[in-house]
């Protein structure tokens, strides 16, 4: 299986999701929201997090259903570099699909941001 997804999302919607104080416990999975927490939330990060949920859904071809946001975590090694991590019914659906690994790349502007996941078996 080789599949790409890629998904923009405008960093000013998502700070305003983010009025919500629900916004981040909805969509971010337990680590995630974990790193984000540490670093005060910064909007075009939480940006990056829900587009490389949409970029993967791009990735399995069904759209963002069937399973849930929080379990496409976009985390980060130590390194800073950008990683997915999938468990529950994403993990499953994807594992179904005959992908076994994932690369994700994330860029962004001060108004934008963009993420690409690539899969591969």
């Amino acid at each position: 299986m080789l599949s790409v997804g890629i998904d923009l999302e405008e960093i000013a919607r998502v700070k305003q999701s983010m009025r919500n104080p629900g916004f981040c416990r909805r969509i971010l999975g337990e680590e995630e929201y974990r790193q984000l927490a540490a670093r005060e939330f910064p909007p075009q990060s939480v940006a990056a997090s829900f587009c490389a949920k949409e970029a993967f859904s791009k990735v399995l071809g069904t759209g963002v259903r069937n399973f849930s946001l929080k379990e496409v975590e976009l985390l980060r090694r130590e390194s800073g570099a950008p990683y997915l991590h999938l468990h529950g019914r994403a993990l499953t659906l994807f594992e179904s699909l005959g992908g076994r690994e994932l690369a994700v790349s994330v860029s962004h502007t001060r108004e934008l941001v963009t993420v690409v996941v690539v899969s591969c078996d």
